[in-house]
């Protein structure tokens, strides 16, 4: 009882985090994606885009990119604004302006594994493929969805209106200047060459690596969750080749086949291949790929 009231009580001073219960403000601009699809990537470029003359490190990035799962009411309405805000939420109408970033579900469910290693949420020795069954299920963060569903969401509402850019992770890794240019313009904001190059270069892996092995002790995300597990780790695509067992290769290509169809990313055995519908295909019609 004195937990709940202390809730009760936390909340309506705006003590408690945000998460689903934001104000949310006008000119917000929210950076929202399943979670581990590069989230905390792309928040490290842009905060490093619009804050040129001091590095963002852990410490710092929760006060340019604010967290809503990390920090209170409180403390986000004291961000200047436009606010920029991260997210995982699926489709909320209140979120005008937004970057949804996508990655290959197959890359996420192997990230997602290692992460919730190391928050202790799963043993070591807990079978990925019991583990892809429930992410495949959405029951990983039931509010979130699966990631079909989370994706799908904002796809449907959002793709092709004003206020919405789609980026993919995997073009990030391939051409990340071209797609934070893509960003920059989006936010209105006018850099140069070597503005995007140093954004792109401080938030490389080796230099966010490095940032987390003197600072993950101190930053919200990390800080009391295991220290050999790296929060940020190798930074690259087609990692689940050499982690995923095939059948749980087939169980993601063949439930998610659809969205991952319509966005580009490739499946690799047959049997998913074939259980697309005819009338998933022409679904699928409406809701065209932007991958820059």
């Amino acid at each position: 009882m004195t937990t709940l009231i202390n809730s009760v009580v936390a909340h309506l001073r705006g003590k408690a985090y945000a998460g689903r219960n934001l104000i949310v403000l006008s000119d917000d601009v929210f950076l929202v994606s399943y979670p581990r699809s590069g989230n905390t990537w792309l928040r490290f470029m842009i905060a490093n885009l619009l804050n040129p003359h001091e590095p963002t490190t852990f410490l710092n990035i929760d006060r340019r990119v604010g967290d809503i799962y990390t920090r209170s009411q409180e403390a986000l309405l004291q961000l200047p604004r436009p606010r920029i805000l991260k997210s995982h939420e699926p489709f909320e109408p209140r979120y005008k302006n937004v970057i949804y970033v996508v990655r290959d579900p197959r890359d996420v469910v192997v990230s997602y594994y290692h992460w919730k290693r190391k928050r202790r949420a799963i043993p070591d020795g807990c079978p990925i493929e019991q583990f892809v069954s429930q992410f495949v299920n959405g029951d990983i963060d039931p509010n979130l969805g699966s990631w079909a569903q989370n994706v799908g969401t904002w796809l449907t509402a959002r793709q092709n209106t004003p206020g919405f850019v789609l980026v993919r992770y995997e073009d990030l890794l391939e051409n990340a200047q071209q797609q934070l240019a893509r960003i920059a313009q989006f936010l209105k904001c006018q850099v140069t060459p070597d503005q995007l190059r140093r954004a792109i270069s401080l938030a490389s892996v080796e230099q966010m690596q490095d940032l987390e092995r003197q600072q993950a002790h101190l930053w919200k995300g990390s800080k009391g969750f295991r220290q050999d597990i790296m929060f940020v780790r190798q930074g690259r695509a087609g990692s689940w080749r050499s982690e995923l067992p095939g059948s749980s290769l087939s169980e993601i290509e063949r439930t998610f086949g659809p969205v991952m169809m319509t966005l580009g990313y490739r499946q690799e055995t047959r049997a998913a291949a074939s259980e697309l519908s005819a009338r998933e295909s022409t679904v699928l019609q409406r809701v065209q790929p932007e991958v820059g």
